[in-house]
């Protein structure tokens, strides 16, 4: 296979886990026999430092032209001021909504090796294997925002806006990824108090009823899912939620995992037709971390398994991105880990480390 992939390093530790994808993209097209073109673009706080914008128009149209991106993680102290009229998060909400990517995809998953690192007893984390659906380009996030000052003071809005549309497209995605694990949905909303979750459970509850039946169904407030996943999160399967639940959830969610270094994520467009690709968005799930930036301390254990993902939403390449998994969970096995999840008096390695162990599993597999 020849595509072409967009890497977009981003700020803070994106560029140190980002050369460890590279390297095992290069990799993977040497064992199984493929081509990867890999061109870099700007994003974020170096875009706003070099080009006065977090999504510059070469960037935009590198990914355009691309058959998947890449990305490390956007944000740091220096562009740290909400007030601003230019932000790196821009960049990222700028480049979901321009490619069309609602749905994003962030899988949970716990090595048996690694449950010391999970604030969570180790008998609540047997058995957890989720799938959290989040809808990326709408909501609150994208809503109109309004700031105003009157005689009596300051007032702020925003506005979270859901269509029909929006909804039943990306519950078809979370039922049908339902449909290939366990079988189980769970929408999470908040409708005993807003419209917009009302829209969802309504719309949602049809879907199901007329397009998925052999799933299994249940709607939960969001309140209650936030305790649900700590108190018995095994029992979730697949949950989709609207945009901002699902940011928050997801990071509740990373740590039943023990660390944000360990959770990939997938961000999805819509499917064409007879493509032999499917245009997506992969990054771990943390932020920049500019606390530990250029230190080698940053876990690439997540932007490795985004790369997994790629491999096997945007190419279509099973194979690749199971061979991927299986040379990550050699490497934990092996216990060649970054600080943040290692055991008390474990050796701990840096992020160069951690990122060729996994190249030579993948290679001597």
């Amino acid at each position: 296979m020849d595509v072409q992939i967009a890497i977009l390093p981003g700020d803070g530790i994106g560029p140190e886990v980002t050369t460890e994808a590279e390297q095992l993209l290069a990799a993977i097209a040497e064992r199984f026999g493929h081509r990867f073109t890999l061109q870099h673009g700007l994003i974020g706080g170096i875009a706003i430092d070099e080009t006065g914008v977090p999504l510059p128009d070469a960037t935009l149209q590198l990914c355009q032209q691309s058959d998947a991106v890449l990305l490390g993680a956007v944000g740091g102290p220096q562009w740290d001021n909400p007030n601003a009229e230019v932000r790196p998060e821009q960049g990222l909400l700028g480049i979901r909504k321009a490619l069309g990517l609602f749905a994003n995809l962030r899988p949970v998953t716990i090595h048996p090796l690694l449950m010391h690192s999970s604030p969570l007893r180790p008998e609540r984390l047997e058995g957890v294997d989720m799938l959290v659906v989040r809808e990326l380009t709408g909501g609150i996030y994208f809503g109109e925002k309004r700031r105003e000052r009157t005689t009596d003071g300051e007032w702020a809005s925003d506005l979270c806006l859901y269509t029909q549309a929006e909804i039943e497209r990306i519950v078809r995605v979370s039922a049908e990824a339902a449909r290939t694990r366990r079988g189980k949905l769970t929408l999470v909303d908040k409708a005993n108090v807003l419209e917009t979750s009302r829209l969802w459970r309504s719309h949602t509850t049809r879907l199901m009823q007329q397009e998925f039946p052999d799933v299994q169904f249940e709607t939960m407030l969001v309140d209650a899912c936030a305790m649900h996943l700590l108190r018995r999160p095994a029992d979730f399967d697949v949950i989709v939620t609207e945009n901002m639940f699902g940011d928050i959830l997801t990071d509740e969610a990373s740590m039943l995992a023990g660390s944000m270094g360990m959770l990939p994520s997938a961000s999805l467009g819509v499917a064409a037709a007879g493509a032999t690709t499917r245009m997506g968005l992969y990054e771990p799930i943390h932020g920049s971390a500019p606390d530990i930036a250029g230190q080698g301390k940053a876990n690439p254990l997540a932007t490795l398994l985004s790369v997994a993902l790629l491999l096997r939403y945007s190419l279509q390449l099973e194979a690749e991105a199971t061979a991927v998994e299986q040379a990550v969970q050699a490497t934990l096995a092996a216990g060649i880990v970054t600080g943040d999840v290692a055991a008390a008096g474990q050796q701990v390695y840096g992020t160069a480390a951690v990122g060729d162990a996994v190249v030579q599993q993948l290679l001597a597999a």
